[in-house]
């Protein structure tokens, strides 16, 4: 072992000691086995090259997922190991952000080379959405729908949670004859809408989501290919369901512009939004983590009191909120646990083993994240104020 492999083994053991949340079984590339805390969830990590600590302590949660994708690194479950990470936030927080140095590159191509101006936005959404649609079709509900379902008690059915989810934006809807869902995805959202007999024009920069959309919607919604910024026109009430997440922060006030001038004067529009807590914004906005850099490339989440000031600035207001952040932690679970299922049948589509790794770190993360409320998602109603 060399002087930087026993460095780093100290120190991340060392710091593995300190857990007070949860307990953690580590095994070590020498075989080595160490157990970490007494109570709460157990979880287990194998680290499989010391390089990958020294990576994670320089990059932070970039680190942590790359070197996962490499197969630095294994665990059972992500959601677990991350979990704990999480619950023990002050111990591990030297290995959560980038170094200094790293840091500023990584704000450097998230904030300006990957800007989502009008080219860049359909660069980036291409880059997450247009790997193809069979890759979907295999997780995902029979709906095709990408975004946080909601559960009711031991209901552990996704499409009925996906169902309600849209429905709780529907009955919320006022005059909707006219509806325009600003990222229409596959179509799951204005499918639902027509059946309750509401018009939807639909906006997507995705090629392969406009084809599919416009496949099975039959001519029962205008399916366009249009960023929201070339929007004209005033509808009786606007949705968007986890979009504004990819909006970027150079262009939330555009973004919000738009609702304020799309909006009918007595309209409500619905947003569905993951968000940070607030008094966690400031430092997220300042880094970057792996999804930022990786998954959703440009994009950047806000937190409820930034949408309320960014909607009172356009003037909007406020006139509602849903949390459910516990209900995305189950939706990303039942995802992983989907894809981990037909794991071969992606790979017959051509992907290969780091490409599946990526998708279950991200997956993974996220569930956690939810779980324990570092992240959350609200449906925020918005009207004129």
């Amino acid at each position: 072992m060399s002087f930087l492999d026993k460095r780093l083994k100290k120190d991340f053991l060392e710091t593995c000691a300190g857990i007070q949340t949860g307990n953690l079984r580590l095994r070590t590339p020498e075989g080595e086995v160490h157990d970490f805390g007494a109570s709460g969830p157990g979880v287990e990590m194998q680290i499989n090259d010391w390089a990958a600590i020294g990576a994670i302590a320089a990059r932070g949660s970039i680190g942590l997922g790359e070197t996962y994708v490499a197969g630095l690194w294994d665990t059972p479950s992500i959601e677990d190991l991350v979990a704990v990470g999480l619950g023990n936030f002050d111990q591990f927080g030297a290995y959560a952000y980038a170094g200094v140095w790293h840091n500023l590159k990584f704000r450097v191509v998230n904030h300006l080379m990957r800007a989502n101006s009008r080219r860049g936005a359909g660069r980036n959404i291409r880059a997450h959405y247009d790997v193809g649609n069979e890759f979907y079709q295999l997780w995902l509900d029979e709906g095709m729908t990408y975004s946080a379902a909601m559960f009711s008690g031991a209901d552990h059915d996704l499409g009925r949670a996906q169902n309600r989810k849209y429905d709780r934006i529907l009955d919320r809807l006022k005059n909707s004859e006219r509806v325009l869902e600003i990222g229409c995805g596959w179509g799951g959202f204005a499918e639902r809408a027509a059946d309750r007999g509401h018009h939807v024009t639909g906006l997507t920069i995705s090629p392969s989501q406009k084809g599919y959309a416009d496949a099975r919607l039959d001519g029962r919604a205008e399916i366009r290919l249009q960023d929201y910024r070339e929007s004209s026109g005033q509808f009786d009430n606007i949705v968007s369901i986890e979009m504004i997440e990819a909006v970027g922060q150079r262009y939330w006030p555009t973004y919000f512009a738009t609702l304020k001038a799309r909006l009918a004067k007595s309209g409500v529009a619905m947003i569905q939004a993951i968000t940070v807590p607030d008094a966690y914004f400031d430092i997220y906005r300042r880094s970057s983590d792996y999804i930022r850099h990786y998954t959703f490339p440009g994009g950047m989440l806000l937190s409820e009191a930034m949408i309320s000031d960014q909607a009172r600035k356009a003037g909007l207001a406020v006139r509602g909120t849903h949390a459910f952040g516990r209900d995305y932690a189950r939706t990303c679970t039942l995802w992983e646990k989907r894809l981990q299922a037909q794991s071969s049948r992606v790979r017959k589509l051509g992907h290969d083993e780091a490409f599946l790794r990526n998708w279950r770190f991200y997956l993974g993360a996220s569930a956690a994240c939810f779980a324990v409320g570092q992240t959350d998602v609200v449906q925020v109603e918005l009207t004129h104020a």
